[in-house]
């Protein structure tokens, strides 16, 4: 286990102790778990000292957005699944211990998860596991569809805004399922399986068409989604579920059409690039200027964010798999950026483009569409020197000529890595503590940024 794969447990008597960094749930059943007993964690920093001009190669982490639902997929799957390219972040432990406490063993090593081919042997999923991320809730369509039966609590994440799950709890009712409702949980059953359903969504929600599908493929009969949302990572999860013997239709497009099937197998799949995190270098190396490659990548995905940066001034050249970044002179503002469902701007990729902006010629403008919480990272660029006002969905970004080290806390994840990439580009240090946000979607973001030559430490 390397190091950056690690959290920092230190004693009352100032001894320290290294266990993975998964939560503190799981070092109660590390190895090292009677030492550990009473012991304080220490807060984790990453300190940044910035204008460090961003120059080398990296290789792309495989997709949290996609590795997520494609391991509640594997809790459908008869026989062992195998998942390669998987990114060491504390979401995808989080799903493994899900499937662990369904009684579905998993192995996570160089980059690669084994799900066993034993069959889930329980049905409940507790309330500190589903609290643990915002995604979890793709369990519940997963374990339904294979059981007919399955109790969740709500489910926790990243305070970006209200996320209700009515869409999936109204497609599970119309496929047959009978859902209970008791105070933050839910108990569904189905009198064996679920029915096929034509399911037409109002707004094309990522976790409701994910849910749907893993509902709809072992239910009998066709289930048809009508605006379904179409990121590249329900592709993905689409593609991973067919290698098992799924029958799905209308991947990339808005209808999905599932005919179920009575089983799954195993299989063996390589989860697909991260898309946000490219962006996210691309914005760390717009803010601190330099010249980046980025390997193992999927151009094609990226095609609402590329030409915003390329408006900034910055320029971007595509190849097969390899993007080639460049960024040297102040940056343009741009005039508007508007989040939408894909293929539009994706609102994960508004925090750190925000960031590069802040010290841009002009004004630039965004809409945040989606989510009516994703500002908090606001306030962390304020602190280093930028001007920006939010007006409800709205925030106007004042570029000026330069920015500087403070002391700022990840609001989220997507916040946390705008907050780094403004002190990549700043005067001097600063200090971003609660890690623990970002280290949910990236994997050990400072390794990947000093291999650029960025100043970057995790303390």
């Amino acid at each position: 286990m390397a190091v950056h794969d690690r959290i920092i447990v230190k004693s009352r008597l100032n001894r320290r102790f290294f266990v993975p960094n998964l939560s503190p749930n799981i070092i109660k059943r590390h190895s090292i778990g009677k030492k550990v007993k009473g012991l304080l964690l220490t807060v984790q920093k990453l300190i940044i000292n910035g204008g460090k001009r961003l120059r080398g190669e990296l290789s792309l982490q495989g997709a949290k957005n996609a590795v997520l639902p494609i391991l509640a997929a594997a809790a459908l799957c008869d026989g062992e699944v195998t998942l390669k390219n998987c990114p060491r972040l504390s979401d995808t432990y989080a799903a493994m211990r899900i499937l662990n406490s369904l009684g579905r063993k998993t192995t996570f090593e160089a980059n690669t998860i084994t799900v066993d081919g034993a069959g889930i042997s329980e049905t409940q999923i507790s309330e500190s596991l589903m609290r643990e991320m915002r995604s979890s809730v793709i369990f519940l369509g997963a374990v339904l569809g294979k059981t007919g039966n399955c109790k969740i609590s709500l489910p926790g994440g990243c305070d970006i805004g209200a996320r209700p799950i009515d869409m999936h709890i109204s497609a599970l009712k119309k496929m047959g399922a009978v859902v209970t409702e008791s105070g933050a949980g839910l108990s569904c059953e189905s009198a064996g399986r679920l029915k096929g359903a034509e399911i037409s969504l109002f707004f094309p929600s990522v976790g409701a068409t994910e849910n749907i599908i893993l509902a709809a493929v072992l239910s009998e009969g066709v289930t048809v989604i009508h605006n379904a949302a179409r990121e590249p990572e329900i592709t993905d999860l689409i593609y991973f579920l067919r290698k098992c013997g799924a029958q799905i239709e209308g991947a990339q497009t808005g209808s999905l059409v599932i005919n179920g099937v009575e089983r799954l197998h195993g299989c063996e799949y390589e989860i697909m690039p991260d898309r946000i995190v490219c962006a996210t270098y691309m914005a760390c190396a717009a803010a601190a200027g330099g010249d980046i490659v980025i390997r193992n990548c999927r151009p094609a995905h990226l095609t609402a964010v590329t030409p915003v940066f390329e408006q900034m001034g910055c320029a971007v050249h595509s190849l097969k798999n390899t993007i080639y970044f460049s960024s040297g002179k102040r940056l343009n503002a741009i005039d508007i950026v508007r989040t939408m469902v894909y293929p539009g701007f994706p609102t994960d990729a508004q925090a750190f483009v925000m960031a590069a902006l802040c010290k841009a010629d002009g004004a630039s403008v965004f809409v945040e569409n989606i989510f009516e919480n994703r500002y908090r990272h606001v306030g962390g660029l304020r602190r280093m020197g930028a001007d920006i006002q939010v007006e409800g969905k709205v925030a106007v970004v004042k570029g000026t000529p330069r920015l500087f080290g403070a002391n700022c806390s990840a609001p989220d994840l997507r916040g946390g890595a705008g907050l780094v990439a403004a002190a990549l580009g700043a005067e001097g240090r600063s200090e971003i503590s609660s890690v623990r946000y970002i280290d949910r979607g990236y994997e050990a973001i400072e390794a990947t940024l000093s291999s650029l030559g960025a100043d970057i430490v995790r303390v």
